[in-house]
């Protein structure tokens, strides 16, 4: 072995035990510190509730007091100074399928604007139908609004028997047992659902003067 060689291989040991005396004399990691160069865990997102950790259980939606069904819906053009502007109508029955029932209108600039005002407006045009035990009316009933003339009667144990948007008002009315028949034929849908609703209206009206003829003719019997 020459003297380079040995020269090298002196050098390299003394380097090897340089390394080993600096491992042995490092401190060692303390608890909840990973040590240096080893993989930090993602604590943050379990104690978070990250992605990782799912989302919070949310709280169930409340039923709404009337279901609603839309009848209509209509962009509208409207020419001012600086051009046109467009808006939106809507118009929509709702009702708590026990008797209340209502047709609202509503225009906005969005649809969502319009429906919630649509929904306000029929809220407030409620009427409350003389249903009887089975569901059905107490009597045959014909009524006309503009072009269109609508009669409701009464079929026990057939169900509902109804087209168009009459069907929209019977069914959120709380109607089971009546046969709706739109007379003209009209296709106008605004115009046969305020139909069936002053057919409804006239009920209202009758009613107690049905009761009353029933009771003076048992009576007399």
């Amino acid at each position: 072995m020459d003297k380079d060689t040995l020269q090298k291989d002196i050098a390299t040991k003394e380097a090897q035990a340089d390394v080993a005396t600096v491992v042995a004399t490092a401190p060692a990691p303390t608890a909840g510190k990973p040590a240096f160069g080893a993989r930090r865990s993602d604590s943050r997102g379990a104690s978070r509730g990250g992605r990782g950790g799912g989302r919070r259980p949310s709280a169930p939606r409340a039923k709404p007091e009337f279901d609603q069904k839309i009848i209509d819906i209509r962009r509208v053009t409207r020419v001012a100074s600086g051009g046109r502007r467009f808006s939106f109508s809507v118009a929509l029955v709702a009702g708590n399928r026990k008797g209340l029932v209502g047709i609202g209108l509503g225009k906005g600039a969005d649809t969502a604007i319009a429906i919630d005002k649509a929904t306000r407006n029929a809220k407030k045009n409620m009427v409350k139908v003389p249903l009887t035990q089975s569901g059905s009316i107490p009597f045959d009933v014909y009524a006309k609004f503009c072009s269109s003339e609508v009669t409701l009667t009464p079929a026990p144990g057939r169900g509902m028997v109804a087209g168009s948007s009459v069907r929209n008002v019977l069914e959120l009315s709380g109607m089971k047992d009546v046969v709706a028949k739109i007379q003209t034929g009209s296709k106008n849908r605004l115009n046969n659902a305020r139909a069936a609703l002053t057919a409804i209206q006239k009920l209202i009206k009758l009613a107690p003067m049905v009761t009353r003829t029933h009771l003076d003719t048992n009576r007399s019997k």
